[in-house]
């Protein structure tokens, strides 16, 4: 199989249009045919039904089989292209949600990439949760960081750090006491910063009650834009207030309510065949992000033994 056959195949699956794959890949339509042919007389089997007066393809039963296969092949061929291209650094593929890479991750890359002792490589994306899991079940990435716990057979999950939560304003006209209650701010200035079921569970019986935010947001750096303005608040981690208040002027205080919004809670997630130099790489970051914490003084769990998604402690 041909590396180029293969980046087709994916690529068709996403547009499921050749003339879309073409221009994806900047190749002429009857390229995207010849690979696609020459790819399936190579397996011996149709990927795909070409209906005649259609644009669109849809994946045969074989092809919806194959497509793990092909991410798979897709990775051990870039690895191996690595291997022959690079010296004894090792690449770690790293998959992280957008708020975890500002908040919480920026400042270790720097400090992994000062040291040349560690020899890891760093290729990192940014996703949802969940697609942090698909990717990791394709081996398109070797390690993810997420909010959500969900279950997949060949994942293996460990909770790596729980944060407490805080309201955080504008600074300006702040509500200024250590302790305050939710209910003692503007409920239509909050600034709905949202990431996991359990807390938008939380938040509804608790602050919104019914009403529907004027605003939501999913990104830290956003939310630091959001909260310059007068009256703005927001209820978010300890790691985004700590990135808040170095990014604008807030005012910080505990949640004085007596229903505490639950702790976010991040994984770490890899696969559970990981070979023994990716495993090596992997714990070596998994130690790197320890000591991390330990030096902000973040609450750390990382002590908890890495399970299988259904096993884990927070599943049961």
């Amino acid at each position: 199989m041909d590396i180029a056959d293969i980046e087709t195949f994916l690529m068709l699956v996403r547009t499921r249009n050749i003339s879309k794959t073409a221009e994806k890949l900047y190749v002429s339509q009857p390229t995207v045919s010849h690979r696609l042919k020459q790819l399936e007389d190579e397996l011996g089997m149709p990927l795909f039904v070409r209906k005649r007066g259609y644009k669109r393809v849809e994946l045969t039963a074989k092809g919806e089989a194959f497509l793990s296969i092909a991410y798979r092949w897709l990775a051990l061929m870039r690895e191996t292209n690595n291997l022959w291209n690079s010296d004894d650094t090792v690449q770690l593929r790293i998959g992280t949600t957008n708020t975890l890479n500002a908040a919480v991750m920026s400042d270790l890359y720097r400090a992994i990439l000062r040291d040349p002792s560690l020899n890891l490589s760093l290729n990192i994306s940014t996703h949802y949760s969940y697609e942090i899991y698909e990717l990791l079940e394709n081996h398109t990435i070797d390690i993810g960081f997420v909010y959500h716990h969900l279950h997949f057979k060949n994942i293996l999950s460990r909770p790596l750090l729980h944060e407490k939560m805080y309201l955080v304003q504008e600074a300006v006209d702040a509500v200024k006491k250590e302790k305050l209650h939710i209910a003692e701010l503007d409920f239509q200035n909050e600034v709905y910063f949202v990431w996991e079921s359990n807390y938008q569970i939380w938040h509804e019986q608790n602050v919104a009650q019914g009403r529907s935010p004027r605003v939501e947001v999913d990104s830290s750096s956003l939310l630091s834009a959001l909260l310059q303005d007068p009256g703005r608040w927001a209820i978010c981690p300890l790691s985004v207030m700590e990135y808040l208040r170095t990014h604008c002027s807030v005012y910080v205080s505990e949640i004085a309510d007596e229903v505490q919004p639950p702790e976010r809670i991040t994984y770490v997630i890899r696969n559970k065949d990981a070979n023994e130099t990716k495993a090596t790489a992997m714990d070596l970051l998994t130690d790197q992000i320890r000591s991390y914490f330990q030096t902000r003084q973040w609450l750390n769990e990382a002590s908890i033994p890495l399970t299988q998604g259904k096993e884990s402690p927070l599943s049961r």
